[in-house]
């Protein structure tokens, strides 16, 4: 089994940056596919963005594409979430998934393992 666990939130101000990150348990890390969905309050939690096994490939919602970046490191154990351009709609509880998955990385269903999620506030 995987346990989680994401850094890296925090308050910004419109257009900064923060660099989410996602520590993973256990050995097998490299062979699931990686994903970060947020929740806005009062919203149903989305997909963001993932990477698969090797990081060679990676998948963005149109909302954050251009303005965010997905990568992993598989000798450490971690994946990240770089974002850059951030607006005050980006305001949510992030949180980093893992699943194994060919296909469908866009789906919470197709995830096994979550973690607890961590603040990111934009201000305008």
């Amino acid at each position: 089994q995987v346990q989680l666990v994401e850094s890296g939130g925090g308050l910004v101000q419109a257009g900064g940056s923060l660099r989410l990150s996602c520590a993973a348990s256990g050995r097998t890390f490299s062979m699931y596919t990686m994903g970060w969905f947020r929740q806005a309050p009062g919203k149903e939690r989305e997909f963001v963005a993932a990477i698969t096994r090797s990081g060679d490939n990676t998948d963005y919602a149109d909302s954050v594409k251009g303005r965010f970046t997905i990568s992993r490191d598989n000798a450490k154990n971690t994946v990240y979430l770089q974002m850059n351009g951030l607006k005050p709609e980006d305001t949510a509880v992030y949180y980093c998934a893992a699943g194994y998955m060919r296909l469908g990385a866009r789906a919470q269903n197709a995830y096994d393992y979550w973690g607890q999620g961590t603040q990111v506030t934009v201000s305008s």
